[in-house]
């Protein structure tokens, strides 16, 4: 995770969770940084879509790759809007798919709609709402992929980590379906692990996409969990197109990572470690 210095052309915007700024990348014209307290969370290329610069979007494209046939439409939920990198992306990618959008914060929103506008043929809803709320009133069988990439000062918001959002995440996938959870984490991976437990407790087979240093502990860094509905999650296939460097964890492999691990529960579920490096 580099670290970015807030150019004087960046446009600042007002949060209750601390400095988020828009910056034009000055080395590609036309591209975007979106930084939450000067670390980066979203890369936005407006004349290219499909350009990702940061490895977690890159994995979680190419899971939305996988869903379904490619260049099909798809539904989907992203809770978290960040840049709407992703959003883009699947416009961009699967033209007519139905997208929807559900952040809590609505000048943020309003500023990247206003200073990243969306094509006018995307199809994408935003929704200012709490994911918790969106997730818990979604109807069965409604999404192909859902995607939480909350962050925020404390990480994922502990009622977004528990077994009771998974399942109701579950239930809102269509049958071979992916949801998609982005966490931070540091070795000894103590949330990672039990992560791992509750997707296994409400999709039963879990992948997990991280980078070798990070597995290795040399830093913190994304990890990227998808759980299948109603079936494997789409691993060889998303490691294919996955770039590297990338460890694509599951079966076996994925056993000795989680360990003795149990899942989490509304009753004891915590927030994710900070989105900070080492």
């Amino acid at each position: 995770m580099t670290v970015y210095e807030r150019p004087k052309n960046a446009v600042s915007v007002p949060t209750d969770f601390g400095a988020v700024d828009l910056s034009p990348d000055p080395d590609r014209p036309g591209t975007w940084v979106l930084l939450f307290d000067y670390f980066p969370q979203s890369y936005v290329n407006l004349a290219d879509p499909r350009n990702l610069r940061f490895k977690y979007i890159q994995w979680l494209a190419s899971v939305a790759d996988c869903v379904a046939e490619p260049g099909a439409p798809i539904r989907a939920l992203h809770l978290g809007g960040g840049g709407l990198t992703l959003p883009r992306y699947v416009a961009a990618t699967r033209p007519g798919s139905a997208q929807l959008v559900v952040d809590r914060d609505a000048a943020l929103m309003e500023t990247v709609r206003k200073v990243l506008p969306l094509p006018d043929d995307s199809a994408i809803e935003i929704r200012i709402a709490d994911a918790r709320d969106a997730m818990g009133s979604a109807r069965p069988r409604a999404y192909d992929l859902i995607v939480t990439d909350v962050l925020i000062q404390t990480g994922v918001p502990a009622r977004l980590t528990s077994l009771e959002f998974a399942t109701s995440a579950a239930q809102a996938l269509t049958e071979g379906g992916q949801y998609a959870l982005n966490i931070v984490d540091s070795v000894p991976f103590d949330f990672a692990r039990r992560q791992v437990a509750t997707l296994r407790a409400a999709f039963g087979e879990v992948c997990l996409f991280c980078e070798p240093d990070v597995l290795r502990g040399d830093r913190i860094g994304n990890l990227l969990l998808v759980g299948g509905n109603g079936g494997r999650p789409a691993r060889t296939e998303s490691m294919e197109r996955a770039p590297a460097p990338v460890t694509l964890l599951g079966g076996g492999e994925l056993d000795r990572f989680a360990g003795d691990a149990r899942p989490l529960t509304d009753a004891d579920a915590v927030d994710s470690p900070p989105a900070r490096p080492l």
